[in-house]
């Protein structure tokens, strides 16, 4: 599976952005989706993940309420809908894959990465 993750850019706080990873190679709703984010300095964290049919989301709390995670197996996309931005949410955002159809927060659980799409809130 090939990720390509696009959307990234810059915006002012409150503003909104929507991350789209495009997924190339088969049985795309076999995997799990994740989105994690980098900052400077920082270890990579995750953010929202999806389960393989999109039943399942689940998120960091710092972004409950603001982002939402959804997927389109049709056309093998998984989306991350940002609103009300905030400074903090400056990183490069990754998006991933995991086989087996769940969803999981670790970093070493995915098996396929995009390479990633900045996003820089200006406050």
């Amino acid at each position: 599976v090939q990720l390509q993750a696009s959307g990234g850019g810059l915006v002012q706080a409150g503003g909104s952005l929507r991350l789209s990873c495009a997924a190339s190679g088969r049985s795309f709703n076999r995997y799990a989706m994740g989105w994690f984010r980098q900052a400077p300095g920082k270890e990579r964290e995750f953010v929202a993940a999806v389960t393989w049919s999109g039943s399942t989301t689940y998120y960091v709390d710092s972004v409950k309420g603001r982002f939402t995670i959804s997927r389109d197996n049709a056309k093998n996309t998984v989306y991350l809908q940002m609103n009300s931005l905030k400074p903090e949410d400056t990183a490069v955002y990754y998006c991933a894959a995991r086989g087996g159809g769940y969803y999981d927060t670790r970093v070493n659980e995915y098996d396929y990465w995009g390479q990633g799409t900045q996003v820089t809130v200006s406050s």
